[in-house]
């Protein structure tokens, strides 16, 4: 079971999202346990004041470190063994990868940050930081959400279809390609015969690394459609990993090159479709 403990000025932020659909029917299941508790139930005073202005001026207000800590403290006793993590817009930038390893660990307390930030001694107990993106939202409570929703669906039973997890984009380094449904035709645009013809051995489904191939690099050699998606909508993987082999290292992380840590082969698959996107 997947535990999950959100610290927050803002529980209902929290709670209505993870009553549907799919969190919904997992937490039912007894798959997925969040709780979600008021960083103001540990704030003195009687008005439970929990930021403050920051030394030296500046805008804004800075979340106060005493009911902060606090808060992560008695969350820590309840779950001893869980990741504190800090949604921030500082933060390292979350990904598959981080999402996995997260969903693998079994239990994480997510800090929901507000206003221009904690104080900083508050990272002292935090074990990490955690980011969407290079953007500002007015506080954590929605990337908390989305980190609640990508660990969560790779827990074994929340999803209907196991298989579901293993063939999306970023499962194996690559994009996912395009899906279609009935009708087999809609406004001029059809779809592609090899998805109507019934042989499954033809289609993207078919190559999954569990039959025995390394992602779907292999498959790309006959059809290379989520090598072109990843060429036209994820290029700084292409161009990173590229340079990266002329100085002839190997890429940092699985999303910057091939992007899944393919073989030679299979990169040299990419490489050549990356150089004939043009045509595409």
């Amino acid at each position: 079971m997947l535990s999950v403990e959100v610290l927050t000025l803002f529980p209902r932020l929290i709670a209505a999202p993870l009553e549907e659909s799919i969190l919904g029917k997992a937490r039912e299941k007894g798959l997925v346990r969040v709780q979600v508790t008021d960083i103001r139930e540990f704030a003195g005073g009687k008005h439970r004041v929990t930021d403050d202005v920051p030394y030296g001026g500046g805008a804004g207000m800075v979340m106060k470190p005493e009911p902060l800590v606090a808060a992560i403290e008695a969350a820590r006793q309840r779950v001893p063994s869980a990741r504190v993590i800090l949604m921030s817009p500082q933060g390292a930038p979350f990904g598959h990868a981080k999402a996995r390893e997260l969903a693998e660990a079994g239990a994480v307390i997510l800090v929901c940050g507000r206003y221009e930030g904690v104080d900083e001694r508050v990272l002292r107990w935090v074990d990490e930081e955690l980011s969407l993106g290079d953007f500002v939202l007015t506080g954590g409570e929605v990337p908390a959400l989305a980190v609640i929703d990508a660990i969560a669906r790779l827990v074994p039973g929340v999803l209907g279809n196991e298989l579901s997890a293993h063939a999306e984009s970023f499962s194996d380094g690559l994009l996912e390609g395009p899906q279609y449904t009935r009708p087999p035709e809609f406004r001029g645009m059809r779809v592609p015969e090899v998805l109507l013809s019934g042989d499954h051995k033809k289609t993207p489904r078919s190559a999954h690394p569990a039959e025995g191939l390394t992602g779907y690099c292999f498959w790309a050699t006959g059809n290379q459609t989520r090598v072109r998606r990843c060429v036209r909508r994820r290029s700084t993987w292409w161009s990173s990993g590229t340079s990266n082999r002329k100085r002839g290292g190997r890429s940092p992380s699985s999303a910057s090159a091939t992007p899944c840590g393919c073989t030679r082969r299979s990169a040299k698959v990419i490489r050549s479709a990356s150089r004939s996107s043009r045509a595409w």
